[in-house]
């Protein structure tokens, strides 16, 4: 294994794509292989990337609410063709704007557009594959009253009321659509569980495979090892913008964006499902028929279009994840899965080799981390495991 190149391409990045620093890891067989780190972690560009700093990585958390989502699966206490009602009743009465098209940027529904009543239930399965019609918008006129009227001190599961309330993007069942629907089946987690989503998650995922670094809030006194966050603006330049808008409230942990880690605490979860569910300190976490269900495609021709949207060519999406389906120029073999997340950070599961990697950056509205590093980097990867 050679993995100069990678390491090249990585500090190829800031003069690139104004990548300020990043930290990424790769593990095999529970065995580090390969660490860069390069860059600065704070605005003043003084502090070098050191391995220690704590990332919002976004939607990559959708990874660990779908492990605990498949725990209580096997345990027989959630199934994956239930309706979301037998945990939620509160979803029973959804409606949606038939007139709804994705454009850009979106007109969502409201409760004055969206008449249509849907008569098919939402799924579990159907809220981890973004295929049950909810939608993204996390600043829908019912969740900003339940954030004003408690203070935003609303909990997971008060928080449900108001994702109830907000109108699907499309009748359950017919349509890809990136949604809220992991966070919805994070109030699945804690109705089932009687605790809140992230005891859950530190009791039956995190402490069982070593995470100590891993939360849904930032605890206190730890902000200053946050790393450093940018965005881009609408006239393409790069600002300071820290904060994590998907936690709607203090108390709120969400199951689609919410965790805060470092590059080596999460690679840990990562590593788990890439050796069929058992992570490096021995603990089992899930079953291998788990893991498959997890990294199995879920959508029809249709939804893999719209999916795709022109760059994920070869994918599908199974539970949560991105599933390559198909030779399709990548670099990686049939069966890899895993996910990405707002500010770029980019998680890959290999249960083939037993790799894993994860890569962290903090840049928001970054299309190209998913068009171009990200399929660059895996490519790299297995060039060099060659």
């Amino acid at each position: 294994m050679d993995f100069t190149r990678v390491s090249t391409y990585l500090d190829s990045l800031e003069e690139k794509y104004q990548i300020h620093g990043l930290d990424c890891l790769i593990m095999k067989d529970h065995e580090q292989i390969y660490r860069h780190m390069c860059g600065c972690s704070d605005y003043a560009q003084k502090k070098p990337v050191n391995g220690t700093e704590l990332y919002d990585i976004f939607s990559a958390s959708k990874i660990a609410t779908m492990t605990a989502v498949m725990q209580l699966v096997e345990q027989g206490k959630i199934g994956l063709e239930d309706p979301v009602t037998k945990y939620l009743p509160e979803f029973s009465d959804m409606y949606y704007d038939p007139s709804f098209k994705f454009e850009w940027p979106p007109k969502m529904p409201t409760r004055e557009t969206a008449k249509t009543r849907a008569e098919a239930p939402i799924l579990i399965w159907q809220l981890m594959s973004m295929t049950g019609g909810l939608g993204y918008d996390t600043e829908s006129e019912p969740i900003r009253e339940l954030q004003e009227k408690s203070g935003f001190h609303a909990t997971t599961r008060e928080m449900m009321t108001a994702l109830a309330k907000t109108p699907l993007l499309y009748a359950p069942g017919t349509h890809y659509a990136y949604s809220l629907g992991h966070d919805v089946l994070a109030g699945v987690v804690e109705v089932v569980s009687g605790m809140t989503f992230g005891e859950y998650q530190k009791k039956h995922i995190f402490d069982p495979l070593g995470m100590k670094e891993t939360w849904y809030h930032v605890p206190e006194g730890m902000e200053n090892r946050l790393f450093a966050q940018y965005a881009f603006n609408m006239s393409g330049e790069l600002e300071e913008a820290p904060g994590n808008n998907y936690r709607l409230t203090d108390r709120y942990d969400s199951g689609g964006a919410g965790i805060v880690t470092t590059v080596a605490d999460y690679i840990r979860l990562l590593d788990a499902l890439a050796c069929g569910g058992t992570g490096l300190t021995g603990a089992r976490i899930l079953t291998e028929e788990s893991v498959k269900a997890i990294g199995t495609n879920r959508l029809n021709a249709a939804q893999i279009e719209e999916f795709q949207q022109g760059f994920r060519i070869g994918y599908g999406y199974g539970l949560g994840v991105r599933v390559h389906m198909e030779e399709a120029g990548a670099k990686s073999p049939v069966g890899e899965f895993g996910w990405d997340g707002a500010a770029g950070a980019y998680a890959l599961i290999d249960p083939v080799n037993h790799l894993s990697l994860y890569y962290g950056q903090q840049v928001r509205n970054m299309f190209a981390a998913y068009s171009e590093i990200h399929p660059a980097l895996r490519d790299l990867v297995y060039e060099s495991l060659e």
